[in-house]
């Protein structure tokens, strides 16, 4: 039986955490693992203001979940190709997840929860847009979602 090199045992368990070795890649994700967290939180303080289910911590959740989608195969230099197939991915599991905010009673007209699934699925939509490295424009499409959340809310035909 041979014995354990503690040196490769010690370098194995680095290299596992080696990730974010380089300081400006570690703080560039880290940056966008927390921009996506706030911003996903604010849909979700509003969604939360409204009285709804899915609050702050399930769109921070959903931002955060998406860029992570996105942090990582960049950072492991995935072809923009191979990440669109993952986007697809996201974006189907995404819709699976606001199909479950949306309830349907017997009367057709009586539907609840898409507006909240719309949110989730732009909280998704801003997680990937901050992973991509375009934190302005997840900011604007933010105050986008918050104008039409919380001005436009009792507008109706």
């Amino acid at each position: 039986m041979n014995p354990i090199d503690t040196d490769s045992v010690f370098q194995v368990f680095l290299s596992e955490f080696s990730d974010l070795s380089d300081a400006a890649e570690a703080i560039r994700a880290i940056v966008r693992l927390l921009v996506s967290m706030v911003l996903g939180g604010l849909l979700g303080y509003e969604r939360e203001l409204a009285g709804k289910v899915a609050g702050v911590r399930t769109h921070m959740l959903v931002a955060l979940g998406a860029c992570v989608f996105v942090v990582v195969p960049l950072q492991s230099g995935m072809a923009m190709t191979d990440l669109s197939r993952v986007l697809q991915g996201l974006i189907s599991g995404i819709g699976f997840l606001c199909a479950g905010a949306i309830l349907k009673s017997d009367n057709a007209m009586n539907v609840k929860g898409l507006t909240t699934a719309a949110s989730i699925w732009i909280a998704a939509a801003i997680g990937v847009t901050v992973g991509m490295g375009h934190a302005m424009t997840a900011i604007v499409a933010t105050v986008f979602t918050l104008i039409v959340l919380r001005l436009l809310r009792g507008w109706k035909h």
